[in-house]
């Protein structure tokens, strides 16, 4: 990612903005419902190797003067899924050698949703960084 953050400093014209919009470092949370209504059924188990490389990354060309960090703020963001094979579908990304399966999750959604009324939701609530840097002019 310092690659890329090079890179991106060296397109932008002089004091340009980069923003940084990606999931942070902490295991997303499964539930039914929307919104007030969203009751947690369950904690994904993810591996956060890469987004800590990022933030290694980040503050890498921070101290290099590459960029100045401008503001950095975390907020919750909803993935609201229809059925439950959609949530299948959207956990089966999450399938790789690095991370157990989460069949036990999937599992729990199903057995949550039969105790609610028709048509509720799956939503998995994930905390997003949202950081805003400046580019140093040289």
């Amino acid at each position: 990612m310092v690659h890329s953050l090079t890179e991106a400093q060296r397109v932008l014209k002089p004091n340009g903005i980069l923003i940084d919009l990606r999931p942070a470092h902490k295991h997303r949370r499964a539930g039914v419902g929307d919104g007030k209504d969203w009751q947690m059924v369950g904690v994904m188990r993810e591996n956060f190797d890469d987004d800590i490389a990022a933030n290694r990354a980040v503050r890498q060309v921070v101290r290099e003067g590459l960029f100045q960090q401008e503001s950095l703020i975390a907020f919750d963001l909803d993935r609201v899924m229809d059925t439950l094979h959609d949530f299948h579908a959207w956990l089966e990304d999450f399938s790789t050698d690095k991370l157990p399966s989460h069949e036990w999750l999937y599992q729990k959604c199903e057995r949550a949703l039969k105790r609610k009324r028709a048509r509720t939701k799956i939503t998995v609530r994930g905390l997003m960084r949202l950081g805003v840097m400046r580019k140093l002019n040289e």
